[in-house]
C-alpha cells in the first residue's frame, strides 16, 4: 500500500465514521492474473497496522463472477449491450479517453462483420449524457459517446470489466457513497449509466485528490511509489490527514495511531479537501 492508497482509505474511513456510517473493504482484483495474494495479503497488514478497521467480510472481485455473469445476462436481455470482434490492434488509432482507453467508435454496433466472431461484449451509450454533483469536484457532466464510446463490460480474455464489476458489488452492498481517488473521476458516469441500465440505486460521489510524484504521475506501483511504511503508521497517518487538508497539530506527528484517529475523528472535515483532481504527494510520502 502506497501513499496515495493510504489517503484514499483514510478519507473513505473517516467520512463513513463522521456520519455514523459503515466502511467496507473491497479487494479488486477482478484482473487475477494481474494481482497477487502476496500483495493483497501485505495491503491488509498495512490497514491494520495504521489502525484501520473495516466492517463484515471483505470482498474479493475474483471470487464473484457469478454476480457479474447474472448483471451481464439482464443487459443482454435488454438489448443494451452487443458482441464487439475488434482487436486492440484495430482500436490503436480510435481517439483516446481521460482514463486512457480507446473512445470506441461503433465498428460492431449494427452487427458482428462477416466471418468475425465475438470477442468481448459492450454497453451501448447512444446519445447518453450522465451528470453528477461531486461533493469535492463540483458539478461533473459527460456525455458518453464522445467520453468513452460503447465501452467493454467483458473483456476478450473473458474477465468482466471492472465497471461492470464495481457497479454490481456497490449495489449488493447497498454503498450509499463513494468517496474514491480522482484518478477514478472520468470512470464515474459509465458507472451511473451502468447502475441506470441495471435498474440500481446511483451512491453519492467524493472523489478525493490524487498524490503524484515529482513529475506528475500519480503515484502507483507502476511507478514505482515507495510503499507505506508500517513500522511508522503514525507518521504515516499524520502525513495523510495533511495531505487531506485536515491541519493536524504538529505535535500529533508524534503520537500513537489511537491518538491520531481520535484527533481525525473528532476534526474531519470534507470541506478542507483541496478540490483539485491531483496533488504532489512524495514529499509527504513518510516511508521515505
Amino acid at each position: 500500500m502506497h501513499f496515495g492508497s493510504l489517503v484514499a482509505a483514510a478519507g473513505s474511513f473517516l467520512e463513513a465514521r463522521t456520519r455514523s456510517g459503515e466502511w467496507h473493504l473491497r479487494m479488486e482484483d477482478v484482473d487475477a492474473p494481474r494481482c497477487s495474494p502476496a500483495a493483497a495479503g501485505e495491503i491488509l497488514r498495512a490497514l491494520e497496522a495504521c489502525g484501520f478497521a473495516w466492517d463484515g467480510e471483505v470482498v474479493w472481485q475474483s471470487r464473484r463472477s457469478e454476480a457479474y455473469a447474472a448483471a451481464l445476462e439482464r443487459l443482454k436481455a435488454a438489448g443494451r449491450v452487443f458482441p464487439c470482434a475488434c482487436s486492440r490492434r484495430e482500436l490503436a488509432d480510435s481517439a483516446i479517453a481521460p482514463d486512457g482507453a480507446a473512445i470506441y467508435p461503433g465498428t460492431c454496433r449494427p452487427g458482428l462483420p462477416a466471418g468475425r466472431a465475438a470477442r468481448a461484449w459492450r454497453l451501448r451509450v447512444g446519445d447518453a449524457r450522465v451528470s453528477f454533483d461531486d461533493a469535492i469536484q463540483g458539478p461533473i457532466a459527460s456525455e458518453l459517446a464522445s467520453a468513452a464510446g460503447d465501452f467493454i463490460v467483458l473483456r476478450a480474455d473473458g474477465l468482466f470489466a471492472y465497471q461492470l464489476a464495481v457497479v454490481v458489488d456497490d449495489a449488493e452492498a447497498g454503498i450509499t457513497h463513494v468517496v474514491r481517488g480522482a484518478d477514478l473521476l472520468a470512470s464515474t458516469p459509465r458507472q451511473i449509466f451502468l447502475q441506470q441500465c441495471l435498474g440500481v440505486a446511483t451512491p453519492s460521489y467524493a472523489h478525493l485528490p490524487v498524490a503524484v510524484n515529482a513529475g506528475g504521475e500519480k503515484l502507483s506501483k507502476q511507478t514505482r511509489a515507495a510503499p507505506v511504511d508500517i513500522s511508522r503508521p503514525g507518521s504515516a497517518l499524520f502525513a495523510a490527514l495533511e495531505f487531506l487538508g485536515q491541519r493536524p497539530p504538529l505535535e500529533l506527528c508524534a503520537a500513537a495511531v489511537p491518538e491520531i484517529w481520535a484527533w481525525a475523528l473528532e476534526n474531519w472535515q470534507l470541506d478542507r479537501v483541496a478540490r483539485g483532481p491531483a496533488l504532489p504527494g512524495a514529499g509527504r510520502n513518510p516511508s521515505g
